[in-house]
């Protein structure tokens, strides 16, 4: 069965589960760092200054690796998807 420009409905849902599993694994190390790097701001009495910098520090860290954790997880998931050899399915065949 093929749908989507013949690709088959298999590879549709591992791409979809591959998309969310980097969606969903990106917001969790976004969260942590910025946990790790503002938390203390948070947390404590620190200098207004030093809990400026934490807090601007942390949500500028933390898009940027959701962003890159999104990306490596679904270009590895685009590798891995190719064959290694066009035209044939297995290379040891």
């Amino acid at each position: 069965m093929y749908a989507y420009g013949g690709r088959r409905k298999a590879q549709q849902d591992a791409a979809t589960v591959e998309i969310g599993y980097a969606l969903v694994s990106a917001a969790f190390a976004a969260a942590v760092l910025f946990g790790a790097v503002a938390g203390p701001a948070l947390l404590f009495e620190l200098p207004p200054l030093l809990s400026e910098v934490l807090l601007r520090l942390g949500m500028t860290v933390a898009p940027v690796v959701f962003v890159a954790r999104v990306v490596s997880v679904l270009v590895r998931f685009r590798q891995a998807a190719q064959p290694s050899q066009p035209g044939r399915a297995n290379p040891d065949s």
